[in-house]
């Protein structure tokens, strides 16, 4: 790793750029915004693959996103904007195969020995690192003094890293949740009860599983293996909710900036790329594996849409679909979907016919909403059905699905 300025930088950028040139970039809260824009200022063309982006990032003509999983600053970009429908366990191999990155850009902690932490970031980027030195690129690293130094994957040899600079940059924090509505208590009184003890977690984002969480501050033993992990898990590990003998086991960190700094140098916490904790075999052997997630729309397929509305892709397929169906082999595991009934802003129901968009995942143990818990395992699809639409659809449009189920307008 050799230290530079960031003009220097710059310098080695201008030699890449091309149309074709392809950059990985931290994403979430994670991405290194400075050298994010040192790139930007250098090539005039290049395509920009990253997750679920927040805040600032280089908006204009000459460069085209790509993206598993969209943010706020890329869901809007139109036609510069290149959404991958895919489970983000399979991510790692798109980049070895059809999309080999040429730039990797990463943000990273204090240099710690012969190592740096990619801090609340793992994900996609042990992989990317691995493919743009396969690809004979180049991997730039910003380092940051408020980055925390987190284990496993996270560690990076600074013999993989190319370049560097030292800068710092205030840690940004996902807008604070509203405290939860009795919709959402609700809901989260139906999920905790199918979460045995010894049960291991994972949390999606949104308000639903933060009520969950908030509900299972009484618990003990409980294990973590999440996608992600947020202040809602910093607290159960704070009452004693979690089990001490086991890490703590997710790819990546979203909230504040208490959370940021529990993670610092935490022996407690594994951070892990994505091959490891979004592999559906890995999420089948944990005990009690239970995945918890929301959507926008289920219908009386038992199929859940939580990336498509009005008309376009919001988000992605994520971890969703790998972690329904580790969830579903799992000793005594469950996979759940849990989401209000109705939609306030839209006055819809967000239980229907059929899905207005594409899946996002299928086949779960539960659908639960503030009016009750269908559980569909083991049911016939007909079954299915009328459970759904009689125990967790509102009472507004549950007759006119009744009555899809009984004449049989199904298939």
């Amino acid at each position: 790793m050799k230290l530079v300025t960031l003009e220097i930088l710059q310098e080695h950028f201008a030699q890449l750029g091309n149309h074709a040139t392809r950059v990985v970039v931290s994403g979430n809260f994670a991405t290194p915004h400075q050298l994010l824009d040192a790139f930007d200022r250098a090539v005039p063309e290049y395509r920009l693959f990253i997750l679920n982006p927040h805040g600032a990032i280089p908006d204009r003509p000459g460069v085209t996103y790509e993206s598993p999983f969209l943010g706020p600053a890329i869901r809007d970009a139109g036609t510069r904007l290149e959404y991958l429908p895919m489970r983000l366990s399979l991510v790692p191999l798109l980049l070895a195969s059809v999309m080999r990155p040429d730039v990797t850009l990463i943000h990273v902690s204090r240099q710690l020995g012969d190592h740096v932490s990619l801090g609340t970031e793992v994900n996609i980027l042990p992989a990317a690192i691995e493919q743009t030195h396969r690809n004979g690129g180049l991997v730039v690293a910003q380092i940051n003094e408020a980055m925390p130094y987190t284990y496993g994957d996270s560690e990076v040899s600074v013999d993989l890293i190319d370049l560097a600079f030292s800068s710092a940059e205030t840690l940004t924090s996902p807008d604070e949740v509203p405290r939860n509505s009795n919709t959402e208590t609700t809901i989260a009184s139906l999920v905790t009860d199918l979460i045995k003890e010894g049960a291991t977690l994972q949390l999606g984002i949104g308000a639903i599983p933060n009520a969950v969480a908030a509900q299972l501050t009484h618990s003990h033993g409980l294990r973590i293996w999440s996608e992600m992990i947020s202040d809602g898990v910093l607290n159960l590990e704070r009452v004693g909710a979690l089990d001490p003998e086991h890490q703590l086991v997710a790819s990546f960190l979203f909230g504040s900036s208490e959370l940021y700094a529990w993670c610092d140098l935490n022996p407690r916490l594994r951070l892990a790329r994505t091959e490891t904790v979004n592999d559906p075999s890995n999420i089948a052997q944990q005990p009690r594996m239970t995945a918890i997630n929301s959507a926008f729309q289920v219908d009386l397929f038992a199929q859940a849409n939580a990336n498509f509305i009005n008309g376009r892709f919001y988000s992605g397929i994520g971890g969703q679909a790998d972690f329904t169906v580790g969830a579903l082999h799992a000793v005594e595991g469950h996979s759940i979907i849990a989401l209000p009934s109705w939609h306030e802003k839209s006055h819809s129901s967000t239980v229907v016919e059929r899905l207005d968009g594409p899946v996002t995942s299928f086949q779960h143990s539960a659908i639960i909403s503030e009016q009750g818990r269908a559980m569909l395992f083991g049911r016939s699809s007909r079954e299915q059905a009328m459970a759904i639409a009689g125990q967790v659809a509102h009472p507004k449009v549950r007759p006119e699905l009744q009555e899809v189920v009984e004449k049989g307008h199904l298939s």
